[in-house]
């Protein structure tokens, strides 16, 4: 490794630059699959819900339906991750992101009539979408334990946030997509084919992906965890240097004494923390404003080119703030981001109820959707799965990680399909409601959540391992142990 190529701390950050480019591509197709629902969610109603005579609820069902395919992806994810492996999980995803979005915008392929809605026809395009989920879901935990089981501890977080970017990055690309679709076409073409075609376009990205996925490693802790040490030690030594790497491998395999362990091996708490962390992540109501955003511009004044204008604008900042959480989160720390971003959440959430509730239509609708949406993208966003890739033990990450990410996607399928009957009834009190779990989870990080700034992954097993102990040993003398950064 020349010096050139070192960076600051000894490890070829081209090559791991490389990799985690290549792995972040699952997060851009993450970003690309939940959120190119949201300039065809309209047509989907008018061509399948409507057309069928179906309520509300069915539609509500039908936008989230690929949300169902993201709890058995996540739940998969463990077993797969284990089994398979990280790259080969991905693998898998790459092929299902590419079924999903040829079927989605051909649901009638082979069995039914084009223009001919039917509750088939229905029942086939949920198929296609929970498909696109099992992938989303798979992606959502693998790529960030892929990354995170790579990266150096201390440009760790930047990396795994790298993920976000690209989660917020393939949302941004598809609302101009989407928006590139519709503009200046007679709504009667959408509806009939421009929602074929915005689905239809995830097939690039996700055929990219798969195919650049045969270029890169397997991670170093799984080849140890399968005994592959030689196979570890190489990439390991492609990473951080022959002198490093062989410490790196002592530590991953002082760990390792067993392949893996019972999931509350270190104790309830690092568990519960991370499905606690999941599920505030979709309770504060991101998804919503994410998949409805067009139709939120337009409830309060926008026309339908300007309301997917302002979508785009929306996303810009998403990108924005996401590239402010990378720049800062090892710099910072996790902690202090993730409670400026739950205040700046509420206060987004609060003020849109106000306004909502007063009948007030105008800018100050889009302002303060991008307090919220910037306030989440820098610092739950990115920071959850960057705690998520990193804050369970070896021996229980590919369980813990399954677990955290089913919870996270179950909050989320709730949430979303959930929302439009919420608004139908109050919109001032839905946002309302995100308002208050943007609070719960400033009380819950400041209560419960440790730093992991700066460790690695072998120094926070240990931390745990000795917090278990701890709690053990005053179980029965006084109170608990409460966890501190």
């Amino acid at each position: 490794m020349t010096k050139n190529q070192q960076g600051s701390g000894g490890y070829n950050l081209a090559y791991i630059a490389g990799i985690t480019l290549i792995a972040t591509l699952g997060g851009l197709l993450f970003g690309y699959d939940t959120a190119v629902i949201s300039g065809a969610e309209r047509s989907v109603q008018i061509y399948l819900i409507e057309g069928l005579g179906l309520s509300t609820w069915v539609h509500g069902v039908t936008i989230s339906s690929a949300l169902i395919g993201c709890i058995i992806g996540g739940v998969l994810s463990g077993v797969l991750a284990s089994g398979i492996g990280r790259k080969n999980s991905l693998i898998l995803a790459a092929f299902l992101f590419f079924v999903s979005a040829l079927g989605s915008g051909f649901p009638e392929f082979l069995f039914f009539e084009r223009g001919n809605p039917s509750m088939g026809l229905l029942y086939m395009f949920n198929f296609y979408r929970i498909i696109g989920g099992i992938g989303v879901g798979l992606a959502s935990a693998v790529v960030p334990v892929y990354i995170g089981e790579l990266a150096p501890a201390n440009i760790r977080g930047r990396l795994v946030s790298l993920n976000q970017f690209a989660i917020i990055f393939g949302m941004l690309v598809v609302y101009f997509v989407n928006w590139g679709i519709a503009s200046g076409k007679p709504v009667e073409w959408i509806n009939e084919t421009g929602w074929r075609w915005m689905f239809l376009s995830e097939a690039i990205p996700a055929g990219l992906f798969g195919v650049l996925l045969f270029f890169v490693p397997e991670t170093p802790r799984y080849l140890t965890l399968i005994n592959k040490d030689v196979e570890a030690l190489n990439v390991l030594t492609k990473i951080n240097g022959p002198d490093r790497a062989r410490s790196i491998l002592s530590e991953i395999k002082s760990t390792l004494d067993q392949h893996s362990a019972r999931l509350f091996s270190y104790g309830k708490v690092v568990v519960t923390i991370g499905i606690l962390l999941s599920v505030f992540q979709q309770f504060v109501g991101i998804n919503v404003a994410l998949y409805y955003a067009p139709r939120i511009f337009e409830s309060m004044g926008a026309g339908k080119d300007a309301s997917m204008l302002q979508t785009v604008v929306m996303g810009v900042v998403n990108v924005i703030f996401t590239v402010v959480a990378i720049m800062t989160v090892d710099k910072w720390g996790r902690k202090p981001l993730l409670m400026v971003g739950s205040v700046g959440m509420a206060v987004g959430m609060f003020a849109l109820s106000a306004i909502s509730y007063m009948g007030i239509i105008g800018i100050s609708t889009l302002v303060f959707i991008i307090v919220y949406t910037a306030s989440f993208m820098m610092s739950w966003g990115p920071i959850c799965w960057v705690l998520i890739s990193e804050i369970f033990p070896n021996k229980i990450r590919g369980k813990a990680v399954a677990v955290a990410v089913a919870a996270q996607w179950a909050a989320n399928y709730f949430i979303s399909s959930t929302s439009l009957v919420m608004m139908e009834y109050s919109t001032a009190f839905t946002y309302g409601f995100y308002g208050t779990m943007s609070v719960l989870s400033l009380l819950f990080v400041w209560r419960m959540v440790p730093e992991t700034k700066g460790k690695t992954l072998e120094e926070l097993e240990q931390f745990w391992r000795s917090k278990s102990d701890q709690t053990t040993l005053n179980a029965n003398t006084g109170p608990k142990v409460r966890v501190k950064a």
